[in-house]
């Protein structure tokens, strides 16, 4: 079975300054790839890259066989990719059910997977909230929106940059057991992440970055018995 995203020798600029050197990771349908490194590793530039929020110096990115590298952002998500950033970028104006439908679409093969109930049944915390202005909601409940909405346009792959980042840990376990039901639903995820600890019981496999570059490819497991790694890398 071939690779759902393929990313070879990815080199990402800010400026004049480098931040990802030839950086490569795979990912198969219904797998769950931590990408894991410490805070300023080049998690996030990452993800953004493939999402096409920011433009790639050289290296490929494919998903579903087809380069999207150079391609519009708005033109990958109606791929079917969609990209879950860090500061969440809700509309605060907007109630909760506004922030979802504003969202909706069908997925690139006419997919209507997850409807608005579906949503609400995936995520029980927000249908209480549907009313409420999105800058009204806690930062854990703002992670359940942008779920929400990401699931609101039909995806095939899950891009979630530090979603557990600054929450409670009751959040952060609601999280985690939000990223575990997806998996259930076979969808597809990269979970970028700095907590190797959060990522055990989730992901399939792992890459770790540092310095803008991949320093281990395995499984989960294999990362989790290699203490070298865990100790170079994620201060683990």
């Amino acid at each position: 079975m071939s690779d759902l995203l393929q990313v070879q020798q990815l080199e990402v600029l800010y400026d004049t300054s480098q931040v990802l050197f030839g950086l490569n990771l795979s990912l198969r349908a219904g797998e769950t790839l931590a990408l894991l490194g410490r805070n300023g590793a080049g998690k996030s530039t990452t993800m953004k890259a493939i999402a096409g929020a920011i433009r790639v110096r050289s290296g490929s990115v494919v998903f579903d066989s087809v380069s999207i590298r150079d391609r519009p952002a708005h033109l990958i998500a109606r791929a079917g990719l969609a990209y879950v950033p860090e500061d969440r970028q809700i509309f605060s104006e907007l109630s909760v059910e506004d922030n979802l439908d504003i969202a909706s679409k069908r997925g690139p093969g006419g997919e209507d997977d997850w409807p608005l109930a579906r949503v609400y049944d995936m995520l029980p915390l927000l249908k209480p909230l549907r009313h409420r202005a999105g800058g009204l909601l806690s930062g854990g409940e703002q992670q359940m929106l942008t779920v929400g909405r990401a699931l609101m346009g039909n995806p095939r792959l899950l891009l979630l940059d530090e979603p557990s980042e600054g929450l409670a840990p009751i959040m952060v376990q609601k999280i985690g057991e939000l990223i575990q039901a997806l998996k259930q639903t076979g969808t597809s995820i990269v979970l970028a992440e700095q907590n190797l600890h959060f990522c055990l019981g989730l992901a399939d496999r792992a890459v770790v970055i540092d310095k803008g570059r991949d320093v281990f490819t395995g499984s989960i497991a294999e990362l989790n018995a290699d203490a070298h790694i865990k100790q170079r890398y994620l201060s683990v």
